[in-house]
């Protein structure tokens, strides 16, 4: 019996040991610096929707490119003042699909897609389409990105970013507007423009980041130039600059993706022509 009963004391004494410790309490406070700036960016989000409804289109443009600058600016901070944490990513997330996703997606509706109902509900069903394709498509960019965070390269994006997106289209609305161009005479030229950005979103055409960074402090000296003549042509016809640099930025994920086809087409065929029978061997 004495030693039945320190067998089960022991029995006893090894399974209150292997019982897992309690998961730590979560933190119940947030960092507030860099969420008021993804606040601030959401509430811009949430003015050009406004503004689009009361038919303030280039206040709703300008909003978006508020918050595109506010979400610019929220990470960075986190960064400089360590404090990121995981609840600043995932509100970070939700404020870019209002500020990105869906607020461009209703802009675009409310000034040019939704006047395609004048030809018959088939059209007015293509312009409600476009603007749903794009906001579903951001919502799935960013679905994406979040899934990759820590695994993909740093220095290039697969698919347009969410925010790239958004001012394609809204500097094209914000330069037809000052033109004189309404969205009625844009009506063919939007849903495509939507299809487009929404598609390129999803797509897995690689676009530079800019989050690598000069290796220094220093940049090139013509940098600065650069610099000066951006700002200056900023300064004469904004709206129109502003498309300008989206629509080139758009255009260089192609460009880009096509000129690492080729170049990996080429190393494969390098490499393939050294495993030839008879090839001379490379040099040491």
């Amino acid at each position: 019996m004495r030693y039945t009963s320190q067998i089960t004391h022991q029995h006893c004494r090894i399974r209150v040991d292997s019982v897992p410790d309690p998961l730590p309490k979560p933190h119940r406070g947030i960092y507030l610096l860099p969420n008021l700036f993804t606040t601030g960016a959401l509430f811009s989000g949430f003015y050009a929707v406004l503004a689009a409804f009361a038919g303030n289109y280039v206040y709703a443009a300008v909003a978006v490119f508020v918050a595109a600058i506010l979400d610019s600016l929220d990470g960075r901070i986190a960064r400089l003042t360590n404090t990121q944490s995981e609840f600043g990513v995932q509100y970070d997330s939700l404020s870019d699909m209002c500020s990105f996703g869906l607020a461009p997606a209703v802009v675009m509706y409310t000034w040019s897609l939704s006047t395609l109902k004048a030809y018959g509900p088939l059209w007015g069903k293509v312009g409600f389409s476009a603007a749903f394709i794009y906001a579903a498509c951001a919502a799935l960019r960013l679905a994406r990105f979040n899934t990759q965070v820590g695994v993909a390269d740093k220095r290039y994006f697969q698919g347009l970013a969410s925010p790239a997106a958004a001012g394609l289209l809204m500097s094209f609305l914000w330069a037809a507007t000052e033109y004189g161009i309404d969205g009625t005479m844009a009506q063919f030229i939007a849903p495509f423009l939507t299809v487009l950005a929404g598609g390129l979103m999803v797509s897995r055409v690689r676009y530079w980041s800019f989050k690598a960074g000069p290796k220094s402090d220093k940049v090139p000296f013509y940098i600065i130039p650069i610099a000066v003549l951006i700002l200056v042509a900023l300064y004469v016809d904004t709206a129109l600059v502003l498309f300008v640099i989206a629509a080139l930025y758009v255009i260089s994920g192609p460009a880009l993706t096509l000129w690492g086809m080729r170049e990996a087409r080429g190393r494969r065929d390098v490499r393939g022509d050294e495993t030839k029978p008879g090839a001379e061997p490379p040099p040491p």
